[in-house]
């Protein structure tokens, strides 16, 4: 009973007890929490009693809830704040977690009581709730090999294991590569920089223990770099830098664990029946198929990739002019874009970032979830597991609904990215549980007492995050299964990527963008020039998102291709890649495809959910953006139902209907 994990939390919210959690705990936690589950597991499945929807499913619901703590603190915690001890318990975990899982749904006779149940499903007086829980039971099983014979299902347990070792392994090669990797400064490195840039540099250049500023792949860091530089040579070293990730050679080199995921991923498809693992993975998604996403993502390339093509026209001359040899290269893009906006929009991001405070950013998010959906927040004065985190009780009319932790600044013990994700999830059966969730980002920390800036797309990031946080949240469920973001990939977007638009909302950023000198608001011109670039530079942004979505595509698509590598330029290549845009993302860093199955063959989910988001947001257009009715339904029949229902039936109870693309084009200045 020493182990936090295995004795009662007096905690403030029933929180995890950081300060008495140490490394060594997590695993004694771990091995009771398998051993709990197992016995439960085995208890149902030999249960004399004739089966039933209670001693069945909501036994099954219950029977893990000592593993999910410990799992819940630790993957929250891992992948913000790793050390060589999380990396190995990590590198644990996976292998046993998987074999674990496969024991479940192999089990036969736990098999037969959920069969049972569901051919006799009609008669069992079942609310929709339960009904839905039981149909993804069951088709969870029969999609992990519950049908198979005793040699496939053993075949599907050694896949399965072996992809969450590799899983695993991609992620923390990627880790160590971003982390490893940096470029010692000179202070006159830094000409051309705003204020800002070379602040975190320096910072950068601190926490590496450094005499002076460096540069490392942060994306808070080498974005920035690259728009701003007038240094080409520092620009290309920086992108061939971040470019390089996963494929540097070594033993976190990414390719070949890239061609075996994919190749076991196939083999596991084609044991379920599939003759592909896209077809697979999209059968229980809102796209359905692989054609389907094909179509949305082609539809979207062309005029993307004919505004691209124009813009590079115009950088091109004006690389040309400084006196530099074409071609523009993609290390140059960045910063020709950021001196056209600032001609063409008379927008400098050095003088717009003192307006982006990110406390003032945070206290936008939380304001905006006050007027649509009367949320509070008050911080927490109680220690959570870094000294940089902070949280806040969520309230609703004096009622507690969850804590909020918000964990933003980069640092080399956190992946690279932005995310969301529930410590505790939200649930009824077995009491009242709230929850504990968490937004990630990499923003950059400023030195000393300054004030910690964002950029424009760091302020999106936080309110896009903010939305997921928002789903969990607000979720009132009484399944664990089917609580908060645990919907379709496709759709479990929407929430996050609908959230953003409060941002573009003039009278949040006349309240919010305050200057962090002054406290003055930002100037109406220079507001009324940032709303109008919202779709500035947007052939080059889309270019480089449906690329990766359809590099992840073809990746599953068909048979596994044994070079990735030339998989990903054979799809560049059929597309015409402008030769200076890029990726968002390639095989050997690409971590929503290959660091786990959640966006595996679902990169596309983005663009999926933003012909929803977009739709959305003109109803509140139409009615008011904080109109209360709208809101109200936005929370009634997406926010508060988790995966309780069908995605494209919560939409249209939303909408009135599902919707085409022309306002996602629209918005990004494409129709």
């Amino acid at each position: 009973m020493t182990n936090p994990f295995l004795r009662p939390w007096t905690t403030a919210f029933d929180l995890p007890p950081f300060d008495d959690i140490t490394d060594d705990h997590f695993r004694p936690a771990f091995d009771a929490g398998i051993d709990q589950g197992r016995a439960a597991i085995t208890a149902i499945a030999e249960n004399p009693e004739p089966p039933t929807f209670e001693n069945t499913i909501e036994a099954m619901e219950t029977a893990e809830d000592l593993l999910s703590k410990v799992l819940g603190v630790f993957y929250g915690i891992a992948g913000a704040d790793s050390n060589d001890a999380r990396e190995a318990l990590q590198r644990d975990f996976g292998p046993i977690l998987s074999d674990y899982s496969s024991e479940i749904t192999a089990n036969a006779a736990l098999f037969a009581r959920i069969e049972t149940l569901w051919n006799k499903r009609d008669e069992l007086g079942l609310t929709d709730e339960q009904m839905r829980v039981l149909m993804l039971t069951r088709r969870s099983f029969v999609r992990s090999g519950a049908l198979l014979s005793d040699d496939d299902k053993a075949r599907m347990a050694k896949v399965k294991s072996r992809l969450s070792s590799l899983g695993t392994e991609f992620s923390q090669n990627l880790l160590s590569d971003e982390s490893d990797w940096f470029l010692e400064l000179t202070e006159d490195d830094l000409e051309g920089l705003p204020d800002f840039v070379c602040d975190a540099m320096r910072s950068a250049g601190a926490s590496k223990k450094l005499n002076g500023p460096c540069l490392t792949t942060s994306r808070s860091l080498f974005v920035p770099f690259l728009q701003f530089s007038p240094r080409r040579d520092l620009r290309e070293a920086v992108f061939k830098a971040w470019k390089s990730r996963g494929s540097r050679g070594g033993k976190t080199d990414n390719r070949a664990n890239a061609a075996e995921i994919l190749k076991l991923r196939e083999e596991r498809a084609k044991l379920l029946g599939y003759e592909s693992f896209a077809t697979y993975k999209l059968e229980t998604q809102m796209a359905k198929t692989p054609d389907a996403v094909r179509d949305l993502l082609m539809e979207v390339w062309s005029p993307a990739k004919q505004a691209a093509e124009r813009d590079a026209d115009i950088l091109e001359k004006m690389l040309v002019a400084d006196g530099f040899a074409a071609p523009l290269e993609p290390w140059d893009w960045r910063y020709y874009s950021e001196k056209r906006r600032k001609i063409e929009h008379d927008l400098d991001e050095a003088e717009l970032k003192p307006y982006l405070q990110l406390d003032r950013m945070i206290e936008a998010a939380f304001s905006c979830a006050t007027r649509l959906f009367n949320l509070q927040f008050e911080p927490l004065k109680e220690t959570l597991y870094h000294e940089d985190v902070r949280g806040w009780n969520v309230t609703r009319d004096g009622e507690h609904l969850a804590v909020f932790i918000g964990d933003y600044f980069a640092r080399s013990s956190k992946r690279s990215g932005a995310w969301c994700t529930a410590m505790r999830s939200q649930k009824k059966l077995g009491g009242d549980t709230k929850p504990i969730v968490l937004n990630v980002c990499n923003f950059a920390k400023a030195s000393g007492d300054k004030p910690n800036l964002l950029s424009y797309d760091d302020a999106r990031t936080l309110f896009h995050e903010f939305g997921h946080a928002l789903h969990q949240m607000l979720s009132n469920v009484t399944f664990e299964s089917i609580s908060g973001t645990s919907v379709a990939r496709d759709f479990v977007e929407l929430p996050s990527q609908l959230y953003e638009h409060w941002l573009e909302v003039p009278e949040v950023l006349e309240e919010f963008a305050t200057h962090a000198d002054t406290g003055a608001p930002m100037p109406a011109d220079m507001l009324q020039r940032l709303l109008n670039a919202q779709t500035y530079d947007q052939g080059y942004t889309t270019v480089g998102y449906v690329a990766s979505a359809l590099t992840d595509l073809n990746f599953h698509d068909g048979d596994a291709p044994s070079d990735p590598m030339q998989s990903q330029a054979q799809t560049l290549d059929q597309l015409g890649m402008p030769h200076a845009t890029t990726m968002f993302h390639e095989a050997p860093h690409f971590q929503h495809v290959f660091a786990g199955d959640g966006y595996s063959c679902g990169y596309y989910s983005y663009m999926w959910s933003e012909v929803m988001d977009a739709d959305a947001f003109d109803a509140f257009k139409e009615a008011g953006a904080f109109d209360a009715e709208t809101a109200k339904r936005l929370e009634t029949h997406i926010l508060s139902t988790g995966g309780s229902a069908d995605a494209e039936a919560l939409y249209t109870a939303f909408r009135g209907r599902m919707p085409g693309p022309e306002a996602m084009l629209k918005g990004r200045g494409l129709a």
